[in-house]
């Protein structure tokens, strides 16, 4: 309506940045070949972000590229939640609605949370997931719509931020991998000082690749020249462009102004102060005018045209008198959508609004509410509760204030942006003893809180009390991850409860500070459950009484597995069926049928856990269904049941995928990747993990993934990325929180990487530390592998001297400790014999009866790298023992076969070593030919030779293997120590080997050293 009165003070011609441009063209570019680029853009205020921006806009249009600009808003307790993207994907629906409706397909409800209008914001599920989950939907979404064109997102003024958008904006610019999108967020380089919240972004993203970040400096004298030609229309006069470059030191802004100020207020009377700049032209407008700026100055960035009216008090032909004087002043601009007005420039709006006076200001501030409060209509549904928040705390009404920051905290829950639930429920608890008793007295925790009363009271005939804000706030910070401030909270609540001396509110803080200890590594949690316990003993039962025992017994069985465990979980199950708290209820049951598969009544535990997953995924209990399919298929894993366990957590990911519980998916894909390893099918096992490492949001199911990882490398022979796996694993699971089914699998890998380095002493030690730690019930599906692979250890060091001196003690030590395990199922049973086998091996006791038993036990179990590992030991068995080599060259090939598949290279080196040694063909391709005697043996191959050493070098690695010193070789050999180094040096080479120990580990391990039968009725030969 206005548009056409501006005056010109903005020049048409763009000045300078012409590199800048560039970098933005270039992106424009390289995202057009399905390349997504993120951008920042940073400078002062008034440097000319904004023109940049809306050049490159220019440009993006031009080239066909679909364009949305979305701006931060500063209202609020911090900022409107997800304000810009709100904005640019309202712009993208109104472009391409049916585009961005297939991109949302499926996911409306989560999705209406950024942008109302895809359809209604479901209640839930609120949990530590929500949010990740929404920002994992919004990338996909916005990947689909971009994946045949071009979509450039533009969200300017990041230094007013939410914590919410400045956490999307992070997750965009690490997660967005496909797709033709260009992200740039622009912001105010002089407004973030050392404690902006945005700082710690941005050196977050400078750490990132993949974003470009551009820096805006200040024109040259040159620049500001050609600024004001365009400005004015005319060359300047050099007196006037070295004033106007002097007084405005090259900001592109100030340069607008001062080209825009009378000549007689600029050359006399115009003080430097920028307030006085930016104010001189707002004082020269009508009286009118001059208030309607005021009021919008007031009212945030952008002010809607019928709620002006209705605060102005002015007749609808006098506002827009106002208006066009405050619109040809070139003060106040018409928003694109023209449903509104804002100010050109920002640095105006908060020069006007600090302006004000104090009384001033909360008068207007009020206006607006009456204004709202009488007419909910006159601004967008999304920002109505929390603008009149905002419009009332400002206007400094407490009984107004308290239940309208209240009802803001609530819509910002819906929205996932639980960091600003947060700040408002800080605000609500500033302004608690302010406000009214009489108003205090009508709030109701039903209409506020979505957090049980913690006292059992009636949420809705009960009056709201502080400590039901602050069980709401420690939620919400939790749920925001700002798990050190929900630390704090449950502290001032605890203190609180010390005067007040109620049970179950105590209980439930101590509850929830147990979660949060744990997750700050500050403990394990369960001095704070103890407490919890302690307080609702001997109370009636209650949801706060059912929580407090079904956490205890979900720990205990994580932590200390046993009966004490089983019985809390089933009390806490008859609780909440007393109170009809079902989610509860079915929570318990997962642990309770958790703990039963443990204690040895797999059956009846695997029916309660299978109850639980079809119930909850009837009732659409996302979370529950998923936390079943993780502890099902992680039991049917420890029962050998290896494909049932990985066609459950396929069911499970397509459960949980809908919803997006990320973590719950990464413990599903995790639960997956174990049993796929047991299976043989490796490179699917390798993508499962690392799928874990992706989309997982927590450290303990990363640090699994790290451990499979490990696992995996060190059954392929890559020890250096098998030791890098594992320690990635110890610093996602920490020292402060110990569970036995974390630990004990990375004391079994540090032991796997000792054995294969040649560190026996190594071996001894964490097989040792394992044993201390304790194996408690339930853990043997942990502890037979890792005693496995100690004895194997033992076993491949016979001969090494610094073994055999402790030989005898460590393998009693594990013979001990194998007493104490329970072998309930036949993959069990299976560990149990190969384990002792190898014992014997050890003692060179070994036969090949025990080696044929240990095979035929392997053989039905779908372990493919285990029953290759049997046959390899039964085969070397039946050389030694002399006799049918057909038997043992059919297993060797049967075993040789398998690691190819696997691409298990530590073990298919052993065997190829094996039948060279024995001269035993591994494919047809070796076998001789038709006519050949069968009993003519095979050329008579060194296997040192086969490595690629030389004679000198044999002699050097026997003497290796041995143990000696450079200095001992040299003795030995009569050459020099420089000589032997030399020597050990190419052997390590040769051998891709690490160190000596572990040169000597592979000579040991390959009896190279040693007889081994060549041919039945051949003498031995020393190799």
């Amino acid at each position: 309506m206005l548009g056409g009165v501006e005056s010109r003070t903005v020049s048409p011609v763009f000045v300078g940045r012409a590199d800048e441009l560039a970098v933005l063209t270039d992106a424009l570019g390289r995202a057009a070949d399905r390349e997504p680029q993120a951008l920042l853009i940073g400078g002062e205020a008034g440097v000319g972000k904004t023109r940049l921006t809306e050049e490159f806009l220019g440009e993006a249009a031009r080239s066909g590229a679909v364009v949305a600009v979305g701006g931060c808003v500063e209202i609020g307790a911090e900022g409107l939640p997800f304000a810009p993207f709100s904005t640019a994907l309202r712009t993208l629906n109104r472009l391409l609605p049916g585009e961005l409706a297939a991109a949302g397909a499926g996911q409306e409800g989560e999705l209406a949370r950024i942008l109302p209008e895809l359809g209604d914001t479901p209640r839930g599920p609120h949990d530590e997931e929500s949010t990740a989950r929404l920002f994992e939907l919004t990338a996909r979404m916005l990947e689909r719509l971009a994946a045949d064109r071009t979509v450039v997102l533009v969200l300017e003024d990041l230094h007013w931020a939410d914590t919410s958008t400045r956490h999307l904006l992070s997750y965009l610019f690490r997660t967005l991998t496909s797709g033709r999108l260009v992200l740039v967020a622009t912001y105010r380089a002089d407004d973030v000082h050392r404690r902006h919240p945005l700082r710690p972004l941005l050196a977050e993203l400078d750490r990132l690749r993949t974003v470009q970040r551009i820096e805006l400096p200040r024109f040259n004298r040159a620049e500001v020249r050609r600024q004001l030609a365009g400005i004015l229309a005319q060359e300047p006069d050099e007196a006037f462009v070295d004033s106007v470059f002097d007084r405005s030191d090259g900001n592109a802004f100030f340069v607008e102004e001062l080209a825009a100020c009378p000549e007689s207020s600029c050359r006399a009377g115009l003080t430097e102060s920028l307030r006085d700049l930016l104010l001189v032209r707002v004082e020269v407008l009508p009286d009118d005018a001059q208030r309607v700026v005021r009021l919008v100055a007031e009212g945030g960035s952008t002010v809607e045209y019928p709620l002006l009216l209705a605060v102005a008090g002015l007749s609808e032909d006098e506002l827009i008198e106002a208006l066009r004087a405050a619109v040809g002043a070139n003060i106040l601009l018409a928003t694109p959508d023209g449903d509104g007005y804002r100010f050109r420039h920002s640095l105006v709006r908060e020069a006007v609004s600090d302006d004000l006076l104090p009384g001033e200001r909360s008068r207007v501030n009020r206006r607006y509410a009456e204004a709202l409060e009488a007419d909910d209509t006159l601004i967008r549904a999304e920002e109505r509760v929390i603008r009149r928040a905002s419009y009332w705390y400002y206007a400094n009404d407490p009984a107004k204030a308290l239940p309208a920051v209240l009802a803001a905290s609530v819509a910002a829950r819906l929205r996932h942006a639980y960091s600003e639930q947060l700040r408002l429920l800080e605000r609500a608890l500033d302004l608690w003893e302010s406000a009214p008793e009489e108003v205090r007295e009508t709030l109701r925790p039903a209409d506020y809180t979505e957090v049980y009363p913690p006292c059992g009271c009636d949420p809705v005939a009960t009056p709201l009390q502080r400590l039901d804000l602050l069980a709401e706030a420690a939620v919400a910070a939790r749920f925001g991850g700002e798990r050190e401030r929900a630390l704090k909270i449950t502290k001032t609540a605890l203190r609180l409860l010390e005067e007040e001396g109620d049970p179950l509110r105590a209980a439930w803080f101590w509850t929830e500070r147990s979660r949060l200890v744990s997750s700050l590594a500050r403990g394990d949690g369960w001095d704070e459950l103890a407490r919890a316990q302690e307080l609702v003993k001997g109370l009636p039962p209650s949801q706060v009484h059912a929580e407090v025992l079904v956490r205890a017994a979900g720990w205990g069985m994580l932590h200390s597995p046993g009966p004490d465990n089983l019985d809390a979980a089933e009390r806490a199950v008859a609780y909440a069926r007393m109170i009809g708290a079902e989610e509860i209820e079915l929570n318990a049951r997962i642990t309770v049928g958790a703990l039963l598969t443990d204690a040895g009544d797999p059956e009846r535990g695997l029916a309660e856990m299978h109850a639980v997953k079809e119930r909850a995924t009837r009732l659409g209990l996302a979370m529950l269904a998923g936390r079943a399919h993780i502890n099902l298929s992680s039991q049917l894993e420890g029962m050998g049941r290896s494909r049932e366990a990985v066609e459950l957590a396929e069911e499970g990911a397509r459960v949980v995928k809908k919803p997006r519980l990320l973590d719950t998916e990464a413990w599903i894909s995790g639960n997956m990747a174990e049993s796929l390893y047991s299976l043989g099918r490796w490179d699917e096992a390798a993508e499962a993990a690392l799928r874990t490492l992706r989309v997982g949001q927590s450290a303990a199911p990363r640090g699994s993934a790290s451990a499979r990882l490990s696992h995996l490398a060190l059954a392929r022979g890559e020890l250096a990325e098998a030791a890098s796996q594992l320690a990635a694993a110890h610093a996602h699971f920490g020292t402060h929180d110990a569970q036995p089914q974390h630990r004990i699998p990375l004391f079994r890998l540090a032991i796997g990487i000792a054995a294969a380095e040649g560190r026996i002493a190594d071996v001894r030690a964490e097989t040792a530390a394992a044993i201390d730690y304790g194996f408690p019930l339930g853990q043997h599906r942990y502890a037979w592998p890792l005693l496995l692979a100690a004895a194997s250890a033992e076993a491949d060091a016979r001969g090494l001297p610094v073994a055999d001196a402790g030989r005898e003690a460590a393998l009693a030590t594990l013979r001990a400790a194998a007493r104490t395990l329970a072998t309930p199922v036949p993959v069990w049973v299976a560990h149990a014999e190969f384990f002792r086998a190898e014992l014997l091996r050890a003692e060179a006791g070994d036969t090949v009866a025990r080696w044929a038993e240990v095979e035929e036990a392997v053989r039905p179990l779908e372990r493919p790298y285990l029953l290759a590992r049997a046959r390899h030991r039964l085969a070397e068995a039946m050389l030694a023992a002399g006799g049918d080599r057909e038997p043992a060259t059919a297993l060797l090939r049967e075993a040789y076969a398998t690691a190819g598949q696997l691409g298990a290279r530590r073990l298919r080196e052993d065997l190829s070593l094996l039948a060279q040694r024995a001269r035993l063909p591994l494919t047809t391709a070796e076998t001789p030919a038709a006519g050949t005697p069968a009993t003519k043996p095979a050329p008579d191959t060194d296997p040192v030779e086969a490595l690629g050493l030389t004679s000198r070098e044999r002699d050097v690695l026997q003497l290796v293997a041995a143990g000696h010193s450079n200095r001992q070789i040299a003795e030995e050999l009569f050459i020099s120590p420089k000589t032997a180094s030399v020597h050990v040096s190419n052997i390590l080479a040769k051998l891709g080997v690490a160190g000596r120990g572990e040169a000597a580990a592979l000579a040991h391990r390959l009896r190279l050293f040693e007889p081994v039968t060549a041919a039945a009725g051949a003498p031995p030969r020393r190799v």
